[in-house]
């Protein structure tokens, strides 16, 4: 069993150093107990305390990073079964499938398919990696697949071939990606963790149930491989959903380490039907995949799930937020409006649409709110005169216009008077409560 904040505390040199970053030790044996530190972060410990440590620092589900660079992406250390509960941490990757045994209009379709992209409320929605699977056993065809692969796409790879020969050719032409192994099974242990450890490349270990994949893992982790990624080899929505919950469950729940790591899921291998396979991976998303092989991407398909993944794996804490400052919506000049809002993404997102519709250049501050919308800010305390008036003399808007005139949302209208008190000279003028509605209301303006 894990220790707690105060068996760690018990370990530490008490020193309240702060080098690790906070200021006591005990507040480090708490982070180190909640998971949100590193026991590497103390350089005082003593190595008698390092192994009871270890057990307490380590996440109950290992984080492995796939690729490398800007386009590395992390999977696993999540530690809660809910959302509410408090976060879920790296949301799973999207994977498109490609075989060797494809033609090369298929394979340049899929690749230009894989980068398909969407804009959401600031941020850009995109797959992550791309599964080349050895469908014809011959080693250099595997080989020039992956070649292509890695020459025209900056997509993590994922080499799927359960030949140690085929892999070791695939893994030659890549191996500087850092490509996800997949599959490790009893049958070609030895060969692939060699691969592994002369690539320190990441692995998949692949069993035909929960009980064997413990084993096997147990064997992987004995011999030094660490990143290690699940497939409990169940092929159908039900049995996948109940091992992904189970594994899951074991891991934070029980402390189970052979299943505290993230897992792999292939809806590509559970119906040819693409809508059914795009609604098994909502589920996995949501029911606790890592990494989740698509056939092939479409449109109507991908962006849902890249929407949920989106909703599902946003801090329910820390809303969405975008940059404090000035922003200039059609190339106003020193005659435009000047409005004021939240710096909640969706609010912001939401008025700025809006103030696009009218065709009214115009100056929109975006104040820093801490991501809450107009009216929980407003009810905060961190949307009122007192702290509004600060912002506005912070952003020197007054260098940019002629007036003195400004628009705040309707749903704050009782600011506008201690605001013009404090701001000597200015007009307050109330918008609308609705972003609706601004496209009329800016066209008055403009008259």
């Amino acid at each position: 069993m894990p220790l707690t904040g105060i068996e760690i505390f018990k370990l530490l040199p008490k020193t309240n150093c702060g080098e690790c970053g906070v200021p006591t030790c005990l507040a480090f044996a708490m982070s180190l107990a909640g998971g949100k530190a590193e026991l590497t972060s103390c350089p005082y410990v003593s190595e008698e305390a390092k192994t009871q440590l270890m057990e307490a620092s380590a996440p109950a589900i290992t984080p492995v990073t796939i690729g490398v660079s800007d386009r590395a992406f992390k999977i696993g250390n999540d530690t809660v079964m809910f959302r509410h509960e408090k976060t879920f941490v790296n949301p799973p990757a999207l994977a498109i499938l490609i075989t060797d045994t494809m033609n090369d209009s298929e394979i340049d379709a899929r690749l230009e398919r894989f980068k398909l992209q969407y804009e959401r409320i600031g941020v850009t929605l995109r797959a992550e990696m791309i599964a080349i699977r050895d469908d014809s056993g011959d080693a250099e065809k595997f080989e020039s697949i992956v070649t292509k692969v890695k020459q025209n796409s900056d997509g993590n790879i994922i080499l799927m071939s359960n030949n140690p020969d085929v892999m070791a050719t695939g893994l030659k032409a890549c191996a500087n990606r850092r490509p996800l192994i997949y599959a490790i099974t009893e049958d070609n242990l030895d060969q692939m963790v060699k691969l592994a450890r002369d690539y320190s490349c990441p692995i998949v270990a692949k069993a035909t149930n929960l009980e064997g994949l413990s084993e096997l893992t147990t064997k992987l982790t004995k011999l030094g491989i660490k990143d290690i990624v699940l497939d409990s080899g169940a092929r159908t929505p039900s049995q996948t959903f109940k091992d992904q919950i189970l594994i899951r469950n074991a891991a934070l729940k029980n402390k189970f380490r052979p299943l505290g790591f993230p897992t792999i899921v292939l809806p590509c291998e559970m119906t040819d039907n693409p809508m059914k396979e795009a609604v098994f991976a909502s589920i996995f998303i949501a029911k606790y995949s890592g990494i989740i092989v698509l056939s092939d991407f479409q449109g109507e398909s991908l962006f849902p799930l890249l929407l949920e993944r989106l909703n599902i794996f946003t801090d329910p804490q820390r809303p969405l937020a975008t940059t404090e400052g000035i922003y200039e919506i059609g190339g106003p000049d020193e005659n435009s409006p000047v409005l004021i809002t939240t710096n909640f993404s969706l609010t912001y997102f939401l008025i700025s649409g809006e103030i696009e519709t009218s065709r009214i250049p115009s100056y929109l501050l975006i104040m820093d709110t801490e991501g809450l919308s107009v009216l929980t800010a407003w009810a905060a305390g961190k949307f009122n005169s007192d702290t509004i008036v600060p912002f506005i003399k912070k952003t020197n808007i007054t260098e940019k216009i002629k007036h003195r005139k400004l628009i705040i949302p309707g749903y704050i209208a009782a600011e506008s008077g201690g605001i013009e008190e404090a701001l000597p000279g200015w007009e307050v003028l109330v918008g609308p409560r609705e972003g609706a509605n601004i496209p009329a209301y800016l066209k008055i303006w403009d008259k």
